[in-house]
């Protein structure tokens, strides 16, 4: 295992040439979001989804979000509502997870559906603009409570990943919302960091962004 420091803007330069290695050779790499460190694989790799369940000792059957860079890595995987895109681009980025039907069969979606989000965190933004999307589901057994440290992470795993990106302690709190788009008015799934029910003025939004 390699263990890479994933602080300053120097080191995640320095760190994302390791990274894309590693998850193009079908590797895991522990990576920090905007609360907990995930378990960040190709989506697209069957073998390397396998082993992030492994390393969870989580059911194989489960679907695995995703997180992505922007908008172009969100449309090339799910189709979003046009109705939700508007509040979407209100929140994200964000610690918000949306459901919604994958464009093609990937092993991290289940179902015909895929959840994603892009996070709120600038230098995981930057590792995925260079490897494209990744898993990121939190890294610890199924059923255990996720880590803020990389060590805490670590110790909750059953095995080891390929690379570890050691972002230092993250800001935990609430898990990531988690909301299915599959109706007009969006479902909660996971009540968490981001309250989907607040509104926002729409006129004033457009204006802004202007």
């Amino acid at each position: 295992m390699i263990s890479l420091p994933f602080r300053e803007k120097t080191e995640v330069r320095e760190a994302l040439d390791a990274a894309a290695e590693a998850v193009a050779s079908g590797g895991v790499i522990l990576i920090p979001t905007e609360s907990f460190y995930g378990l960040g694989v190709d989506p697209a790799r069957a073998e390397a989804v396998a082993r992030v369940a492994e390393l969870k000792g989580r059911p194989g059957d489960l679907g695995l979000p995703v997180v992505c860079c922007d908008w172009n890595q969100v449309d090339f995987l799910v189709e979003i509502p046009p109705g939700h895109r508007v509040k979407l681009s209100r929140l994200w980025p964000a610690a918000l997870s949306v459901i919604a039907a994958a464009r093609r069969p990937l092993p991290a979606a289940r179902a015909g559906t895929l959840a994603v989000r892009i996070p709120a965190h600038s230098h995981l933004r930057a590792l995925l603009y260079r490897t494209g999307p990744l898993t990121a589901t939190s890294a610890n057994g199924h059923g255990e409570p996720p880590g803020v440290r990389v060590e805490e992470a670590l110790q909750s795993l059953r095995g080891t990943p390929d690379l570890v990106l050691d972002g230092g302690e993250l800001a935990g709190g609430r898990v990531s919302t988690m909301v299915d788009l599959s109706s007009e008015e969006g479902r909660v799934v996971r009540p968490g960091a981001v309250g989907w029910e607040q509104s926002f003025d729409l006129d004033e939004w457009v204006l802004q962004e202007c």
